[in-house]
């Protein structure tokens, strides 16, 4: 269970296909710190375990299905991705449940300086609008973020200046791929009332 509060953004060493697996390869730093073999680290919002680790290195393997269905399959070297550690028990709860689990890629489609403040607008399929709503939250690349607007065809969000610069927001233009994570209680919700 993550946060959506991005520690760090890493940059991309390597992402190649093994024997076994799809291996991504990351510099990064401050995630680095406690970690164990085997721990969850939300990269850009998709929960993977390290299978190896160093000071400024971490490692981790990748089912086929996570890296066709997540944005992570298109990533290169050089590429900064957003880096949380699983939250413990005496984390603060910043921002809202994030599972890791990613429930799809939206497009983005608008990237607007409008003041101090940064505007994007995110085209998805219908099915992951049906859980976003308006003052709503959404986790996009593992950033846990509110909904100020949404239609049948996307949603959008507003950034301050700080979430711009502490997370790989920065470096995306429009057509670029995000992870979308829906708000997992609307999930749980739904479900619920579907078996009534």
């Amino acid at each position: 269970m993550f946060t959506g509060i991005v520690e760090e953004t890493g940059k991309v060493i390597s992402f190649e296909e093994t024997e076994n697996a799809w291996r991504l390869i990351l510099e990064a730093h401050a995630v680095t710190k406690d970690l164990q073999l085997g721990d969850s680290v939300a990269v850009n919002g998709c929960c993977l375990t390290a299978v190896a680790f160093s000071e400024n290195r971490i490692e981790f393997d990748l089912l086929e299905e996570s890296k066709r269905l997540t944005s992570i399959g298109g990533v290169g070297p050089g590429a900064k991705v957003n880096l949380e550690r699983a939250l413990l028990p005496s984390t603060r709860m910043g921002g809202h449940f994030v599972s890791g689990h990613v429930d799809g890629t939206g497009v983005i489609e608008a990237i607007e300086p409008r003041g101090k403040d940064f505007f994007f607008r995110i085209q998805c399929e219908p099915d992951k609008l049906r859980y976003i709503v308006h003052k709503g939250s959404i986790t996009v690349d593992g950033i846990s973020l509110t909904v100020a607007e949404v239609d049948d065809s996307g949603f959008a969000i507003w950034l301050i200046p700080h979430t711009m610069e502490v997370t790989n927001l920065h470096t995306k233009k429009v057509g670029d791929r995000v992870n979308l994570e829906n708000d997992l209680i609307a999930k749980y919700v739904e479900k619920l009332f579907a078996k009534s």
